[in-house]
Order: structure tokens, then C-alpha cells, then sequence
């Protein structure tokens, strides 16, 4: 196992994930409308969850929050749980 030189813990490697989106193009479109598929991606206290947490890449996350928050201004999702 390797260890980085200042701190002598081990590094720590995660496997890299791949991206839902990326892994099959076409398979599903993020579009605001699709609701079942938006609310995989918000939290219990109706946030966009993190690139990282929600396992998909930077270009597909950006597109998620823009889908999820035009769902928020026409009434689709909510901005807040009860």
C-alpha cells in the first residue's frame, strides 16, 4: 500500500464511477418534465444532490440542476418538504 510523504497514512482510491448518463447516451433524456427521473436526484429536504452523491460527471450534473429547477418554477417539484 502506498503512503503519501507528509502525512504517512495510506492514499486512499476509490474506483472510479461512471456516469448514468454517459454509460448509455439516449437511454434517458433530462428533461424537466420527466419528474420520476428528477426526483432520483433530490434529497429528503428537496436539494439537488451533489455530482459526487448522485454518481453522475460535471456536464450531466449541470444539466439535472437546470432540468430540476425549471420543474421548480412551473409547479412540477417542490422548493421546500413539508
Amino acid at each position: 500500500m502506498r503512503t503519501t510523504r507528509q502525512s504517512r497514512r495510506p492514499e486512499y482510491r476509490g474506483r472510479k464511477r461512471s456516469c448514468r448518463f454517459c454509460a448509455h447516451p439516449g437511454a434517458e433524456v433530462i428533461d424537466y418534465k420527466n419528474i420520476g427521473l428528477l426526483t432520483g436526484y433530490i434529497d429528503d429536504r428537496a436539494r439537488i444532490r451533489k455530482a459526487r452523491r448522485a454518481g453522475v460527471c460535471r456536464r450531466h450534473q449541470s444539466q439535472l440542476a437546470q432540468a430540476i429547477k425549471r420543474a421548480r418554477e412551473i409547479a412540477l417539484l417542490p422548493y421546500t418538504q413539508n
